[in-house]
């Protein structure tokens, strides 16, 4: 799971949100402890405990005082708002940039995406 070049908190706090807007961590749900990521990637608690803090700074999960850490409510909401943006900018604005560049509209690059879709539809059922 942990990978070379991004740092390991910020993956640790990757992890849950990827976990929570799968559906596997439900909201109000307890996350496991910053001991037992510790434990299961092998680092230290600290490392562990920054990435959790951070999700707790942005209201994505919240502490109850010597129970734990838990999925607040809204936070699948939340976060599937935020990684829609952040595909929109990384992706969406460079793709159109590049079509119009080409001379595409954005009308073609519409049709371009429902055209592979069918096509990738077709080929994963045969």
């Amino acid at each position: 799971m942990i990978e070379a070049g991004k740092p390991i908190f910020v993956q640790i706090a990757e992890q849950i949100e990827n976990d929570i807007i799968d559906g596997v961590i439900e909201e109000e749900s307890p996350v496991p402890s910053t001991n037992e990521f510790a434990a299961f990637h092998r680092i230290n608690p600290a490392t562990a405990g920054k990435g959790v803090n951070r999700l707790v700074e942005d209201g994505i999960l919240y502490k109850r005082r010597g129970i734990g850490m838990f999925v607040a409510t809204g936070a699948r909401e939340r976060l599937v708002g935020v990684r829609t943006e952040q595909f929109r900018a990384k992706f969406v604005g460079p793709l159109l940039s590049e079509a119009a560049t080409l001379g595409i509209t954005p009308e073609q690059v519409a049709s371009m995406i429902n055209e592979y879709n069918v096509t990738d539809r077709k080929a994963s059922t045969s």
